[in-house]
């Protein structure tokens, strides 16, 4: 498939994606606004119009990658003031965390689907020197089109995992081209590097940087956050936190976890699990899962106390997963007893916890690597080993120091990672 194939095809397909759009904005009605963002129509004020051939374009698909790209924004815009940034997103929640943690800071979008004409208008609008594109959403017309128009593409904190490396083989006469326009991909670990060059990327394209997100800083509000939500948990009792738990046919993840929870208060009657699906339009869902199997929820939203008969806090808040695992002793990261790859497993590891994943790793699979060889990770099979380590974890506090104090440790020797990203951004800068 070469890209006037692939046009041909986006064009047709284009109907099955707006019913698509239809369909989630039943489930989360914040799909049914701002739709003609994703053709590439934005109005600019007349300030933001002054910036035209000066934007820095950043795109981040959703919430994992707006973090991953939060340290790198706040320090351009720290040494940077005037350069104008359009921060791009693809879904309404990475949407709600770019603004919370930006607000008028940057101008934010949603990024044009990869449709030649939504993504000229919107390259038409802003004008920008250069993309720098997140971790691994790469669109042939939206590169394309960039390097067209003018502007420099750089692919940073990049990863490449093996499964997606062997989906661009497939497409040889598409994926080599776009990746042929790409100026540079900053990688996060020599193994990414290895599959790009297997995809044809040259060495002259590459750079190895490390991740950014070992790049955290807590944010000062933490403190007061973890004070509040500890009011409301009467007791000292053990917590268990499940974060970013996924759907998926024919059993969803929840379901396991709970499972494995109902397992737990078998050994520990006391245990309190932390639930936080990683969509909120499942909250009330996974709600109905819990009280279907006998457990009392209380609902974070509903600021209500969490007694000593509450068995799950479900985590229907947004911009808090901070402070729930401040609050935890051990942390389940999901997407991961499901195939969706797992999420961010460097938060946990960062406030000290003990960090557990299932087998599905792929979008964290080198750090996820590198916090089990540190011993601060541990992967587990199914619902049922996930059970027995949280059990075991909870009745031996030295382990759990252990590999707290593992994950701090790994975190702190790999930050540089964003001071090697910036200065590739500046180097690729017209005007800084």
């Amino acid at each position: 498939m070469n890209r006037t194939t692939y046009n041909i095809l986006f064009t047709l397909i284009l109907p099955l994606i707006i019913l698509r759009l239809l369909w989630r904005a039943i489930r989360a009605p914040a799909y049914a606004r701002r739709w003609a963002e994703r053709f590439g129509f934005v109005t600019l004020t007349a300030q933001e119009q002054a910036g035209r051939g000066q934007w820095l374009w950043i795109h981040a698909v959703s919430v994992g990658e707006s973090i991953a790209a939060a340290p790198l924004i706040r320090k351009l815009r720290a040494e940077h003031p005037r350069l104008p940034i359009v921060v791009t997103t693809m879904t309404p929640t990475g949407s709600e965390r770019v603004r919370d943690m930006f607000g008028a800071d940057v101008c934010h979008v949603y990024a044009p689907y990869d449709h030649p004409l939504a993504v000229q208008r919107f390259l038409n609008t802003f004008k920008p020197q250069l993309l720098v594109i997140m971790e691994t959403e790469l669109w042939p017309n939206i590169i394309h089109y960039s390097k067209a128009s003018g502007a420099k593409v750089l692919v940073a904190n990049a990863r490449l995992s093996e499964k997606s490396a062997r989906g661009y083989e497939k497409f040889p006469k598409l994926g080599k081209p776009m990746l042929a326009e790409i100026d540079c991909i900053a990688v996060q670990a020599h193994n990414d590097a290895d599959r790009f060059r297997r995809l044809g990327v040259t060495d002259s394209q590459l750079q190895i940087t490390g991740s950014i997100k070992f790049e955290m800083d807590m944010p000062e509000s933490l403190e007061d956050k973890t004070r509040e939500l500890r009011s409301l948990i009467e007791g000292e009792r053990p917590v268990w936190i499940a974060a970013s738990t996924r759907a998926e046919s024919p059993r969803d993840e929840e379901e396991k976890v709970l499972a494995a929870f109902q397992r737990c208060l078998l050994q520990i009657p006391d245990l309190l699990l932390i639930l936080v699906p990683r969509h909120p339009e499942r909250f009330r869902a996974v709600a109905k899962m819990c009280t279907d199997r006998g457990l009392a929820v209380v609902k974070r939203s509903e600021k209500a106390e969490v007694t000593a008969l509450t068995n799950v806090l479900l985590g229907d808040s947004m911009g808090e997963m901070l402070a729930y695992f401040s609050v935890s002793d051990v942390a389940f990261v999901g997407g991961s007893l499901v195939n969706t790859g797992c999420h961010n497993v460097l938060e946990p590891a960062a406030l000290g916890l003990p960090v557990f994943v299932g087998p599905s790793q792929f979008n964290f699979q080198t750090i996820c690597e590198q916090l089990e060889e540190a011993g601060a990770l541990r992967t587990v099979a199914d619902e049922d080993a996930l059970a027995d380590a949280v059990i075991a974890t909870l009745r031996d506090t030295d382990l759990r120091r252990r590999m707290g104090d593992a994950g701090r440790k790994l975190i702190a020797e790999n930050r540089g990672a964003l001071e090697r990203t910036y200065r590739i951004v500046t180097q690729n800068l017209n005007r800084t």
